[in-house]
């Protein structure tokens, strides 16, 4: 895919303009909704606090919420980021791997059998369901003589989507007290999560950033083949498990703060390359912060177009993501 900001200088002029455009997302985020305000009230909110609701939305709900998309958005784009790169599948998502929908399946679960409503357990629950799909998703997908394919992980994937969903949701139907306890975290939504959702998740976020920007090269080098890999000295699977970890990191901590969120991570690494090409540093950073922007962006939206009630973040994204998910899947087809 040929870059648009074809050379180094550029590149940072674009990632520039990203970070004032994701400046001007939080701030839109921060002022305007039911209640708008302004960025002196914000600025009052912290340094002149006097109790009236302006103030309280905008340190229990703007704040929180602004700086949860942030994370999540960006741990989702750069998830997918890395699941494209790892399987060489350009429809790969943590949301059509079955990945988010794991996690959440595995919370339900615990909160029905365990009454467990902990957010530093759902945080340890999330990444086992996260862990646990990926490993079913890669098995199926492994399965035939012809070996691992990207059709196939993406059938495996969807399957376990499906599974995953209908068992949930049988879950919840016979259980009143889980529904009330998950319905609105299973919605998926940075909206009404306190700071503390994110300060218990963010260590292995951070962790799992600088993994993945460990790891662009060595991915780099296993995007050309195992065998040229492996001819290049590479430990091709300590790199893979490696990366499956990193990913299980982004998709659980993401999953425990705003619930099952897709489409992000499928978006973000095609806008990535069309902008950088194909050097992974790059394509990891741009698709972090294009994570981010969609996340805000899908937010802000959400607030509007049923005020006074909100949609959930989810349905956002799918608007724009199911129509390019559909975009890519025939292009592949056509190509292959």
């Amino acid at each position: 895919m040929k870059s648009r900001l074809s050379n180094h200088s550029l590149k940072i002029l674009g990632l520039f303009v990203g970070l004032l455009l994701l400046f001007y997302l939080s701030y839109s985020s921060l002022i305007f909704g039911v209640v708008d305000t302004s960025w002196q009230t914000a600025i009052d909110a912290y340094t002149n606090f006097n109790g009236t609701n302006e103030h309280i939305v905008i340190k229990e709900v703007r704040v929180p919420r602004v700086l949860n998309a942030l994370a999540v958005g960006f741990s989702l784009g750069l998830a997918g980021a890395l699941l494209q790169a790892l399987t060489r599948n350009p429809v790969a998502d943590v949301e059509l791997f079955g990945l988010n929908a794991g996690a959440a399946f595995f919370i339900v679960c615990a909160v029905t059998f365990f009454s467990i409503n902990s957010l530093t357990e759902f945080t340890w629950i999330a990444f086992a369901g996260a862990g646990f799909s990926g490993i079913v998703v890669y098995m199926l997908g492994s399965f035939g003589r012809d070996g691992l394919t990207p059709v196939k992980l993406t059938l495996a994937g969807a399957a376990i989507t499906a599974l995953s969903a209908s068992a949930r949701h049988g879950l919840l139907v016979i259980n009143d007290k889980a529904l009330d306890e998950v319905l609105f975290w299973l919605s998926g939504s940075v909206g009404g999560r306190k700071l503390e959702y994110l300060t218990t998740v963010l260590p292995y976020m951070i962790v799992a950033w600088i993994a993945a920007f460990v790891l662009a090269r060595p991915i780099h080098t296993l995007m050309m083949g195992d065998d040229v890999a492996k001819g290049l000295g590479q430990r091709t699977l300590l790199v893979k498990l490696a990366t499956g970890a990193v990913i299980v990191l982004l998709s659980g901590s993401s999953v425990a703060v705003a619930g099952p969120i897709g489409f992000v991570g499928l978006v973000t690494p095609h806008l990535a390359r069309y902008l950088v090409g194909i050097d992974t540093r790059w394509v990891f950073l741009y698709s972090g912060m294009l994570g981010a922007m969609i996340l805000l962006a899908a937010d802000i939206g959400g607030r509007f177009i049923a005020m006074p009630a909100e949609l959930p973040i989810g349905v956002m994204t799918a608007f724009v993501g199911v129509p390019f998910f559909i975009y890519v899947a025939r292009k592949g087809l056509a190509s292959s």
